[in-house]
C-alpha cells in the first residue's frame, strides 16, 4: 500500500517542554490509523503539524508524496478534539458557512446539508440554536461538517466524545464506509475496543516519542505471551504430566466435565508437539492462542514491558 501521509522527524518545542521528539508516522493509503498514546504524549500537537495549524520546529509532513501545503488543507476534513462551533449561531447557518470555507458553493452545500442531516434524522435541529444542543448533538453537527466535502484525508481527534453507544455506533459505521469509499482516516482516541473494531494500522506515542508502530495484527502478534487457552475432559493431572516441564498451568472453573486451563509457555516448543501431547492425556475440546486486546499492548508498551520481536 502507498503512505498516503507522511510525518518524517517531526520535531515541537514549546518554551522547555519538548512536545514531539523526532515523531514519525507512515499512514497507507485507503487505511484508518489509529494514533495513539496518553494524555501528553503530543498527540494533538502532531495533529495540529499535519493539518497546517503549527509549523514543526524540525522535520516534514508530507501528503500524498509531496511535502504538503495550505492548498492541500482544502483536501482534509478535521474534527478537533475541543470542538469549534459558535453556540449563538443558528445550526444550519453555522455548517452552511462552514462548509463554504471548505470551498463549496452554497447551493452545493445545501443539497448535501440536507442529505446529511436526514441522514442523521436531525432535520429538526436546523433552526436551533448551537447552545440549544447537548454536547452529542453538537458533536453530531461537527462531524458532518467534517466529512461533507469529501475530502480524501479524514483526521478525527476523539471523535466518540459526548455519545452514546447508538450514536458512537453510527458515527463508528461512517468512518467505515467513508474509508471503504476511498478516504484515509486517522483518529486518535482513548478507547482501544474503537482501535480493535477501526484501525488497521497504528502508531502509540509516549512522552513525544515513537514507541510502537505497525499493522495492528503484526503489532497484536509481536505482543503474544506465548498462553493457550484450553477447554477439555478428562484429568487436569494427566495433562500437566503429559506436559511435563516448561509449563506454568492456570486452572479456571470446570463446568460439568469440561475442564478448562491456561498454558503458559516458559520454554518455546512448537505448539504440534504441545497439541499431541495434550491429545494423549484428555480430549480436546478447544484449543486457542490467547492474542492480547490493544488495551493490554497498549498499557504495556507505555510502561516499557518488554515484548517478543
Amino acid at each position: 500500500m502507498n503512505n498516503f501521509l507522511i510525518a518524517n522527524g517531526i520535531v515541537k518545542q514549546f518554551s522547555n517542554h519538548l512536545a514531539l521528539d523526532k515523531v514519525s508516522m507512515n499512514v497507507p493509503e485507503g487505511s484508518i490509523f489509529g494514533l495513539l498514546g496518553p494524555n501528553g504524549a503530543g498527540k494533538t500537537t502532531l495533529i495540529r503539524i499535519i493539518t497546517q495549524i503549527t509549523a514543526p520546529d524540525q522535520g516534514e509532513v508530507l501528503f500524498r508524496g509531496k511535502k504538503m501545503t495550505m492548498e492541500d488543507i482544502f483536501h482534509i476534513g478535521y474534527l478537533p478534539e475541543e470542538r469549534g462551533l459558535y453556540k449563538k449561531m443558528k445550526v444550519g447557518e453555522q455548517a452552511l458557512y462552514l462548509v463554504q470555507l471548505k470551498g463549496m458553493s452554497r447551493a452545493e452545500g445545501l443539497k448535501k446539508l440536507k442529505y446529511w442531516f436526514e441522514k442523521f434524522e436531525i432535520q429538526s435541529w436546523w433552526d436551533k440554536k448551537v447552545e440549544e444542543l447537548s454536547k452529542g448533538m453538537a458533536q453530531k453537527v461537527q462531524f458532518i461538517v467534517t466529512v461533507l466535502h469529501d475530502p480524501k484525508l479524514l483526521i478525527f481527534d476523539e471523535p466518540f466524545t459526548g455519545f452514546d453507544p447508538i450514536n458512537t455506533n453510527l458515527v463508528k459505521n461512517e468512518i467505515l464506509r467513508l474509508r471503504d469509499n476511498g478516504a484515509t482516516v486517522v483518529f486518535s482516541t482513548h478507547i482501544m475496543s474503537s482501535v480493535e473494531e477501526l484501525c488497521d494500522h497504528i502508531a502509540l506515542i509516549n512522552k513525544g516519542k515513537n514507541i510502537l508502530e505497525g499493522n495492528i495484527d503484526e503489532v497484536r502478534s509481536r505482543f503474544k505471551p506465548d498462553t493457550y487457552e484450553l477447554k477439555f475432559r478428562g484429568d487436569s493431572k494427566t495433562l500437566k504430566d503429559a506436559l511435563d516441564v516448561g509449563f506454568e498451568f492456570e486452572e479456571e472453573p470446570t463446568r460439568g466435565d469440561v475442564g478448562h486451563i491456561i498454558i503458559k509457555q516458559q520454554l518455546k516448543i512448537p505448539v504440534r508437539d504441545m497439541v499431541t501431547a495434550i491429545n494423549s492425556s484428555v480430549d480436546i475440546i478447544s484449543f486457542e492462542e490467547v492474542i492480547p486486546g490493544m488495551n493490554d499492548i497498549f498499557i504495556r508498551a507505555v510502561e516499557g514491558t518488554d515484548y517478543k520481536e
